[in-house]
């Protein structure tokens, strides 16, 4: 359990207010389908919180989806190396489910979490791609090839799809 600050500030509280909700959204792109957003999100202020105040921070939504970004990675690779390990132990453990979601949905989740988080905050959210770069911690043009796979991967995907059917 980590520990969070003594105090929360009435400007962070105004904060974390304001940016919930696009937080929140955010937290439920890049995420594992499933878990549920919340717990990303409140693993994300947690984090930030247990070191500063999120008002220390010059651009505290950039800050928090980067961090939601370094989370949901290291979920996923956790989750792989469980996955890997049972395979390899041959162990039968519980799996999750996941309720069927759309196939464009689906295929989403398919991205690595940095190509998802890219083309999110490109596409939907409308930041420029130095602004994304910032937010990704990498290069504009970076940024600009992580979105490009991702929608080269998107469309061999529904390629596939319309040639089946």
């Amino acid at each position: 359990m980590t520990k969070v600050r003594a105090s929360i500030t009435a400007t962070d509280e105004r904060l974390i207010e304001a940016l919930y909700v696009p937080l929140r959204r955010f937290a439920a792109i890049v995420g594992n389908w499933a878990d549920d957003p919340d717990d990303l999100l409140h693993d994300a202020w947690l984090r930030v919180l247990e070191r500063r105040s999120l008002s220390d921070l010059e651009d505290p939504a950039a800050y928090l989806k980067r961090t939601m970004v370094n989370l949901a990675a290291n979920r996923r690779r956790q989750t792989g190396s469980r996955r890997w390990l049972r395979g390899r132990w041959n162990v039968q453990g519980p799996v999750a489910t996941v309720d069927g979601y759309p196939s464009d949905l689906a295929d989403l989740a398919t991205l690595p979490t940095d190509q998802r988080a890219t083309l999110y905050l490109a596409e939907v959210e409308g930041f420029s791609y130095d602004e994304v770069g910032q937010m990704m911690g990498c290069t504009a043009s970076a940024a600009r090839m992580r979105a490009m796979r991702a929608r080269r991967h998107l469309r061999s995907v529904l390629d596939a799809e319309v040639q089946r059917g």
